[in-house]
């Protein structure tokens, strides 16, 4: 009686194993391959509905958001970046800056370093390589321009005034 159990039981094992285990090895393989040689190492769903553009202009509020949230500039090529605040709420509790930080660098432990960086306008020094580039903290009705060189890559950018960056934030294709 106790063969009926065993028996089958390897039988379903051993037929699972066989195919699942084959399948995603080779999925697995062929996807790896393809990111490496082919294809950006990260996608972004959504850029191709993005203008490429190196001249940019991007608004931020008083709800806390940016107008853009994704663009799309030509890798190797200077990008003229303007911020603009345009809101009506004060600078000490409604301050916006845009910073675009390095690929790779994780968007909370930068936004929370940022937070104890009020001496320079939410622009901490210990982190300054991880930036490359920023606007100065700007108030109800004032601009900035940047300009910057990207090379091919995913760029995260964010506002670092304080609690912004939860929502303030973006990416930056360069292709």
């Amino acid at each position: 009686m106790k063969r009926l159990f065993i028996l089958p039981a390897v039988a379903v094992a051993l037929s699972l194993a066989a195919c699942g285990g084959s399948d995603n090895k080779t999925t697995t393989t062929t996807g790896e391959t393809a990111a490496t040689e082919s294809t950006p190492v990260e996608t972004v769903p959504g850029i191709e509905n993005v203008e490429l553009s190196n001249t940019i202009a991007v608004e931020g509020n008083d709800q806390m958001k940016f107008d853009k949230e994704l663009l799309r500039v030509k890798a190797g090529e200077t990008v003229e970046l303007t911020l603009k605040n345009v809101g009506s709420l004060p600078k000490e509790s409604m301050g916006h800056n845009f910073v675009i930080l390095k690929p790779g660098v994780d968007v909370p432990t930068f936004g929370s370093e940022a937070v104890a960086a009020v001496d320079n306008d939410y622009i901490p020094k210990s982190s300054l390589s991880s930036i490359v580039a920023h606007t100065k903290l700007l108030g109800p009705g004032e601009e900035d321009k940047i300009t910057f060189t990207l090379e091919k890559g995913v760029y995260p950018f964010l506002c670092s005034f304080p609690g912004h960056f939860g929502i303030m934030q973006g990416k930056i294709v360069a292709e």
